[in-house]
């Protein structure tokens, strides 16, 4: 599996493996507080669940990232699936508080290990082809918009199967009763989701090819993992573009926490009731998705209108801030006209951070050799989390109304604010691309007798 692959090969390849890894996860949104409760868990233990699961994730962020660089994307893709089809299979079979906590980190160890490696490979493959310069917006474009159309499939999939289930002839009942209680109605999208992970692990298996990598014993993989992560961190710390990525990255988190731990309460309020509350979510959340989705496919239109990816960037996050700054001017009104305004800023939101994400990443990519860029894209992904966290913990202690969804819009504005100064978009030197461990940059050598060259992202 040494073969190079053409671009749009490899574009098709990642598209794929974007879809069947985040369509299970989609189908788990609206159906898991309800099993956890469906379950008899209370409240406390399904924010334990939660925390579990977010905890797990910030944890492996940095290390899982390494190792991918170490050890290859395909083989650390593989062990996300794994640790996925673990994970949804325990939630949806599982009865003891202690068998759903464990689901729930694994989940978040996966998350933890699939962020970066699809994309990098992507990036490595279409170098390798085309060389330094290749163009890349494109297919993270798409697999941006092929990520929110899996999402928004499975959301709707994954709330309409057991009610489906419930209109049956006592169908639910029967398929609990045969079970012994262990299969619900809610537990099909998870294991459906994990039949899906199964799909997943082959299907990058055979279809990801990858330069052959030296053998890694435990000690390379030991040694190699934090130097690589060191890299990562110290790229942020010299370069200033990347530092800019990251720091929007952390933007996105707030705005992101913003919307997702408000809009539940609004829509149970606008409905009068949580169960047609969550309802309304449950669509409102795949239309976020889908406007995700167009964001991202319009990215390089953005950019060329725009003049530069740095401009598309700012311009993409300044109308996402928008968004949330109109729906916190709404959020003390009544009345069609602000419900109409408010759905036009929740669209806004998800349309302007999809459409800065692929002009982010082109960046990113751009200044960050291929021997780190899983960690450059792990570091990216923890920014994100930790001021999300950050951001969710300062919401719980604000007063409900106007303040807390202008706390994110605020933020969000800043971060777009970030790429008013532009700076130019050159690739560095070699020696300013991360330096890990040997084995990483070793691992490259096969594409060309110059690794930095031929694999420098941007």
């Amino acid at each position: 599996m040494t073969g190079t692959l053409d671009i749009r090969t490899a574009r098709r390849r990642y598209i794929t493996v974007c879809v069947l890894f985040w369509l299970p996860l989609g189908l788990s949104i609206a159906p898991l507080i309800l099993l956890f409760t469906e379950r008899g868990m209370p409240m406390a233990a399904i924010a334990g669940f939660f925390a579990a699961h977010s905890l797990t994730a910030a944890a492996l962020e940095l290390p899982t990232g390494g190792l991918s660089d170490v050890l290859g994307r395909r083989t650390v893709l593989a062990a996300a699936g794994l640790l996925n089809l673990a994970a949804l299979t325990l939630v949806g079979l599982g009865t003891a508080p202690w068998l759903l906590g464990l689901g729930m980190a694994l989940m978040g160890a996966g998350r933890a290990l699939s962020s970066g490696p699809a994309e990098a490979w992507y990036v490595d493959t279409v170098q390798t082809h085309s060389g330094p310069d290749a163009e890349l917006r494109t297919g993270l474009a798409r697999g941006g918009s092929a990520t929110s159309a899996a999402l928004a499939t499975g959301t709707l999939l994954g709330g309409a199967l057991p009610w489906l289930l419930g209109l049956g002839p006592d169908l639910g009942a029967r398929l609990s009763e045969s079970t012994s209680g262990l299969v619900l109605p809610l537990s099909v999208p998870m294991l459906l989701g994990a039949a899906v992970e199964i799909a997943f692990v082959l299907y990058v298996l055979t279809a990801l090819r990858e330069p052959h990598r030296p053998a890694a014993t435990l000690r390379d993989v030991l040694r190699g993992i934090p130097a690589t992560v060191v890299g990562g961190l110290r790229l942020g710390g010299r370069d200033a573009l990347v530092r800019r990525v990251f720091l929007s990255a952390g933007a996105a988190g707030s705005a992101l926490a913003a919307i997702e731990l408000l809009t539940p309460g609004r829509a149970a309020a606008l409905t009068g009731a949580s169960e047609s509350g969550a309802v309304l979510f449950a669509a409102l959340a795949c239309a976020g998705f889908i406007c995700a989705g167009i964001g991202s496919h319009l990215a390089p239109l953005t950019a060329r209108l725009a003049g530069s990816g740095e401009r598309a960037v700012m311009v993409s996050l300044g109308a996402s801030a928008s968004g949330l700054l109109l729906l916190g001017a709404t959020a003390a009104f009544a009345g069609v006209g602000s419900m109409v305004l408010a759905a036009v800023g929740y669209g806004l939101v998800y349309l302007g951070l999809g459409a800065a994400g692929p002009s982010e990443n082109d960046l990113l990519h751009r200044r960050v050799a291929s021997s780190g860029r899983a960690t450059a894209l792990s570091v990216q992904s923890l920014a994100l989390q930790l001021v999300a966290a950050l951001t969710g913990l300062i919401i719980g202690v604000l007063p409900s109304g106007p303040l807390p969804w202008l706390l994110g819009g605020t933020v969000l504005l800043a971060g777009a604010l970030l790429w008013i100064r532009r700076s130019g978009t050159r690739p560095p030197t070699p020696a300013a691309t991360p330096q890990p461990h040997t084995m990483s940059s070793s691992s490259t050598s096969t594409a060309g007798s110059d690794p930095h060259q031929q694999h420098a992202d941007q």
